[in-house]
């Protein structure tokens, strides 16, 4: 996981429900993420979204992951 490309998610009141989004932009983390879970390839998700870059994607995968970085049964 990158941290510094968490920088790339933003949270802004007022934009898709304050939602996480990518770059300030009105593409949700979501959006992406249902896209891979789809099959949708790196090349095919950027030459639907002309705004995103390569390193866009990665940041919402690394974004998923850290959210999901957390115990969740106590043994």
């Amino acid at each position: 996981m990158n941290l510094q490309r968490l920088s790339r998610i933003t949270v802004e009141q007022g934009k898709c429900g304050g939602r996480p989004c990518i770059r300030g932009q009105r593409i949700r983390v979501t959006d992406i993420l249902e896209l891979l879970g789809a099959g949708a390839s790196f090349e095919e998700i950027l030459s639907d979204y002309k705004l995103l870059e390569h390193e866009d994607i990665l940041a919402a995968i690394d974004y998923a992951a850290y959210q999901t970085d957390h115990v969740v049964l106590q043994t």
